[in-house]
């Protein structure tokens, strides 16, 4: 019975996301705060978002996104690009409405 266990988690373990989500709230040394544009390819991050589990839980707000999780959705000069993926993410967020970060 372990070694069935055993075989199944070796199978599942590759599909498994393991974000790289830094407790300094980075990703590839990406700052995960700031001005955010949403683009369709060649973004900087690839993001899923999730209602459990989330690598990061964003506010967007309208101005001062300069803590973590705080993102400010912008059209030019943005600090990174993101692209909203169905799989094969590099992060997934949770959008929240008070207290955003890193779990």
């Amino acid at each position: 019975m372990q070694k069935i266990i055993l075989s199944l988690l070796c199978l599942l373990l590759p599909l498994a996301s393991f974000a790289d989500v830094g407790a300094n709230c980075t990703f590839n040394g990406i700052p995960l705060y700031g001005k955010v544009k949403i683009v369709n390819a060649f973004a900087d991050i690839k993001v899923k978002k999730v209602n459990s589990f989330p690598d990061l839980k964003v506010k967007f707000v309208s101005a001062f996104p300069d803590s973590c999780g705080k993102w400010q959705i912008v059209n030019s000069f943005p600090d990174f690009t993101v692209q909203f993926v169905n799989a094969f993410e590099d992060v997934s967020i949770k959008e929240v409405s008070s207290f955003p970060g890193v779990n």
